[in-house]
């Protein structure tokens, strides 16, 4: 077999996985970006603080029946709990709350650009606080073209409205932030099941929202419709536990930055939900965008055969 083919060959395996890393963080995307509509839904009747922990609720339960189905234990190292705790009020309790308080008074459109924030804080962060992901110039290049196709997408104008209820706008860029440390924190993680990490991440989580629901919301006088047991349900399966299993199995393989890129999807997958369950006209600058983006992602993700 010459060279060339033998090359060839070395190439497929590197191909698929290629693709399969890329399916699943297209199907994370597709479960975070979802859970706008779910939300919509669910806080007609449900306050926002006691949807959160309900939708908490829902996943840690789900989480724990997969570990004593697989007949896991848990770890109970005092270290990774701790550990878990942080990452459980960075990523779950504290932007939940940051960003649905700042959107109040926020347009989507421009929170939706305040979230692509993520990508290049994550960016930074895991070239600060990593051994193996630092800068290099197709990944900020990537980054960078990936938030330009963000702004396509909802419109130039909508950075017109910087400047205005900046407390509630610096709240969702910080949510973001938060986000971004989260996965960062996650990738030095001791390595250990995706399973077990989501079920000891949303046990912690479970424990900070719980009371704070009660606190601010006191839900058992609350009235949930259907629709809303329904998004909440939605929200805990696939938002939740599907999605925390995919995330954290994907921060351990492809790291930090590869996960937020993510993020850069949410915008054209919420046009998408928008289109087939809201009737909403989809521009044509929207498929200009998506087409952006996804260069984007591929620049940020490039691997030179030295890195693969």
């Amino acid at each position: 077999m010459c060279c060339v083919d033998r090359l060839r060959w070395q190439a497929i395996p590197n191909t698929l996985s290629s693709i399969h890393y890329f399916g699943l963080l297209c199907c994370l995307a597709v479960v975070w970006s979802s859970s706008v509509l779910f939300i919509k839904i669910g806080v007609e009747t449900v306050p926002p603080m006691s949807l959160a922990a309900g939708r908490i609720l829902i996943t840690t339960v789900l989480l724990c029946a997969a570990l004593l189905w697989r007949r896991d234990a848990l770890p109970m190292e005092g270290r990774l709990w701790r550990q878990c705790f942080v990452l459980a009020f960075v990523g779950n309790t504290l932007p939940y709350y940051l960003i649905i308080w700042g959107e109040v008074d926020v347009d989507s459109a421009l929170a939706a650009i305040l979230l692509s924030v993520m990508p290049l804080a994550t960016l930074v962060l895991a070239h600060l606080f990593t051994t193996d992901e630092k800068f290099t110039p197709l990944k900020v290049a990537g980054v960078v073209v990936g938030l330009v196709g963000v702004i396509i997408l909802v419109g130039p104008e909508a950075l017109g409205g910087l400047g205005n209820h900046l407390v509630r706008q610096l709240a969702v860029a910080g949510g973001a932030f938060c986000f971004a440390i989260q996965t960062v924190m996650a990738r030095r993680l001791p390595k250990i099941s995706p399973l077990t990490v989501s079920v000891v991440v949303m046990i912690c989580a479970l424990s900070q929202s719980l009371p704070m629901a009660f606190i601010v919301d006191w839900p058992i006088t609350t009235m949930p419709s259907a629709a809303s047991w329904a998004a909440m349900i939605a929200l805990g399966v696939f938002s939740g536990a599907v999605a925390a299993i995919v995330y954290f199995y994907l921060v351990a393989q492809r790291g930090a930055t590869y996960v937020a890129l993510n993020n850069f999807l949410l915008p054209p997958l919420g046009v998408l939900w928008g289109f087939l369950f809201l009737d909403e006209r989809v521009a044509p600058q929207a498929l200009a965008a998506l087409g952006v983006i996804l260069i984007g992602i591929w620049l940020a993700t490039y691997r030179t055969k030295t890195q693969t």
